[in-house]
């Protein structure tokens, strides 16, 4: 894959990211902490989030397109180095109490739910680039096969 186009759905899954942790942060508080008051600098938190979580997707990165068992691999590296980053943030946090075991539970899995729904988001997209490319292609092959 080129750069440009890496980069490019990084930025998509950045904005995904950032609107997915915000629904994550909203339920777990909301769970854990339904009483807490907000300040306008706790609205930034899931951007930060979001931008931290987007280093370990360049393990993705490849020229060349990955092998099935090199995808898989790779997407469990990410996979560890993104529940690597978030627990590194709630132990390091004040605001989140890593005292209770259930908090850091539920983080951990709300990781691997996020990590999930991105990549079905992702393959959706990329699934309709790749369909709409094939149409494309069937269309430029009948008008040059006449």
């Amino acid at each position: 894959m080129e750069f440009k186009k890496f980069l490019i759905n990084r930025l998509i899954l950045f904005f995904m990211l950032s609107t997915l942790i915000t629904v994550a942060v909203a339920l777990i508080g909301t769970a854990f902490d339904g009483g807490a008051q907000l300040s306008y600098m706790d609205l930034l938190m899931p951007i930060k989030y979001a931008a931290l979580c987007m280093l370990p997707t360049f393990v993705m990165y490849s020229r060349r397109e990955l092998s099935p068992k090199a995808l898989l691999l790779r997407r469990a590296l990410m996979l560890v180095l993104l529940e690597g980053v978030m627990l590194l943030i709630a132990f390091t946090s004040k605001a989140i109490d890593t005292d209770r075991i259930e908090v850091v539970l539920v983080i951990g899995l709300s990781v691997l739910v996020i990590f999930a729904l991105a990549n079905l988001f992702m393959w959706l997209k990329d699934s309709a680039e790749a369909k709409k490319l094939n149409r494309d292609l069937e269309l430029f092959q009948k008008q040059h096969a006449e």
